[in-house]
């Protein structure tokens, strides 16, 4: 049943966004690899959702750009 909840919240929230102005940000694309990867069949997706939402890059920033997280990363070109 917690699955289930999750699911409709999610689904939920997209149709918030759908009926929404304005131009969508990195983190409905971000989203929307993620959930890619829900429908598959690799034993490895919660790893692949995880790396879809996340900052690959190994080298710290000499400051971040915030003070909190954002829930995915925005890209190489807006560093």
């Amino acid at each position: 049943m917690d699955a289930r909840s999750k699911v409709i919240d999610l689904a939920a929230f997209l149709d918030r966004l759908d009926r929404g102005d304005g131009e969508a940000d990195f983190r409905l694309g971000a989203l929307h690899k993620a959930l890619a990867e829900l429908g598959k069949t690799e034993p490895s997706r919660a790893k692949n959702v995880l790396v879809a939402l996340s900052d690959p890059t190994e080298e710290p920033i000499a400051r971040a750009p915030g003070k909190g997280a954002v829930g995915a990363w925005p890209g190489a070109s807006d560093q």
